[in-house]
């Protein structure tokens, strides 16, 4: 995984492409855990030593992937873990990833660091645009504070 600063992406928008529910291991929380075994079944999810994850299909896509000819999706949206909604973004209150000055994002008053996986298809690189700061980045930000739990601008919707 290679991360940049947010202040490094002119836009982002979902292309559906599915390279992160194919590439990526998806840590639940305990209340995510909980609600995908409650309404899906155990066999939905796998366990480690300390963490739970979402199941993967024999070929290592997430077993909750669903794809057309052209696009895919996530066949979870009303119980998408934290993570995939995040997905490729990192939002942290520590610089965990250096830069920390091009990656310092303002929020109501809360000094945040936010970077993004540029393996991510639908990154445009570049300053970043009226659009991806004020209203596309802030939604990220928001779901990763609990804010927020509905997607608008940060997903692709079937």
């Amino acid at each position: 995984m290679r991360v940049v600063p947010w202040s490094q992406i002119k836009s982002w928008h979902c292309i559906a492409c599915g390279k992160c529910c194919k590439h990526y291991d998806v840590v639940l929380k305990f209340p995510e855990w909980l609600n995908i075994v409650k309404t899906f079944g155990i066999n939905f999810t796998s366990p480690s030593i300390s963490k739970f994850f979402l199941r993967r299909r024999t070929d290592g896509s997430c077993i909750f992937l669903y794809e057309t000819r052209s696009r895919s999706f996530c066949s979870l949206q009303e119980h998408k873990p934290q993570a995939c909604k995040l997905w490729p973004f990192k939002i942290s209150d520590t610089p965990k990833f250096g830069n920390q000055y091009k990656a310092t994002y303002f929020y109501r008053n809360r000094r945040l660091f936010v970077y993004v996986d540029s393996a991510c298809h639908g990154l445009r690189f570049g300053e970043p645009s009226k659009e991806f700061s004020y209203s596309v980045l802030p939604e990220f930000v928001e779901i990763a504070l609990g804010l927020q739990r509905r997607q608008f601008k940060t997903t692709a919707l079937p």
